[in-house]
């Protein structure tokens, strides 16, 4: 079966002020595929994700979108991006819905007035994370994780091919854990395709269908989702810690049949 490329990025390599942050990075995600960038704080996972996304220029290699070179992609509506534990509306006197409609921006252009489909897509992606109830509450009175599901049901809302996530689930509560893992998984049945950084993977480990660890700006493994080993295996520890390749010192992963030798 052909597999349609969504993002294809071939040796890559990002510089700031004379320090590479990442080198000869290659990485492929099809359409439908669920993927996880995994390593420690600094390893240049989040870099990666802001060069796809044309946030961080590159300083070598090439990176594609849905087949087209990124520098000539005009399509962004086609791609969704949820930042880093951005305060959704912060300081800003924004109510819930207001925010997630500012996702359909891209769709409809700045000038042209919200219609019919634009609210019944701000609905649908609030009702998508738990949060319509809450569509006419300021965001400041939403909880951290309530904030963070804001933000995913803003993307959500302009229909994107292409979910792009930065460690959503950072410092949140589990319920809001659970809430993003279920609206991802429903993103994912209909057909969407999802590319997300985590330090750890908890309830959305079972939908990952490929990993990709960050090393020291390197890919240093691909795969199946490492095992955790020594204490991150403990009961109780979810953690996944996939800091370096399985031959590397300071590894927390299990070297099993899920990873093959290099």
């Amino acid at each position: 079966m052909f597999l349609v490329s969504v993002v294809a990025v071939r040796h890559a390599a990002v510089s700031y002020t004379g320090r590479t942050v990442l080198r000869d990075v290659t990485l492929d995600v099809t359409d439908g595929q669920f993927v996880a960038i995994l390593g420690a704080n600094g390893s240049g996972k989040s870099t990666l994700i802001k060069t796809i996304l044309g946030l961080v220029p590159l300083a070598g290699g090439e990176i594609d979108l849905f087949g087209t070179p990124q520098r000539r992609f005009k399509s962004w509506a086609r791609i969704g991006y949820v930042p880093q534990r951005m305060g959704a509306g912060s300081g800003v006197p924004a109510t819930v819905g207001e925010v997630v409609a500012s996702g359909r921006l891209s769709r409809r252009g700045i000038f042209r007035p919200p219609g019919g489909a634009d609210r019944a897509a701000v609905r649908a992606a609030l009702t998508d994370v738990g949060l319509l109830d809450r569509i006419g509450d300021p965001v400041t009175t939403l909880s951290g994780g309530q904030q963070q599901r804001t933000l995913i049901a803003r993307a959500l809302a302009g229909q994107p091919d292409l979910l792009v996530l930065d460690e959503p689930t950072a410092g949140v509560d589990a319920a809001s854990q659970e809430a993003f893992a279920a609206a991802l998984g429903r993103f994912g049945q209909r057909g969407g395709t999802v590319l997300l950084v985590a330090h750890e993977l908890g309830p959305l480990e079972p939908l990952i269908d490929k990993a990709v660890v960050v090393h020291d700006g390197r890919i240093a493994y691909e795969g199946q989702v490492p095992e955790p080993a020594g204490h991150h295996a403990d009961p109780g520890h979810d953690h996944v810690h996939p800091h370096a390749a399985p031959e590397r010192p300071g590894i927390c992963v299990a070297p099993t049949d899920r990873m093959p030798a290099n």
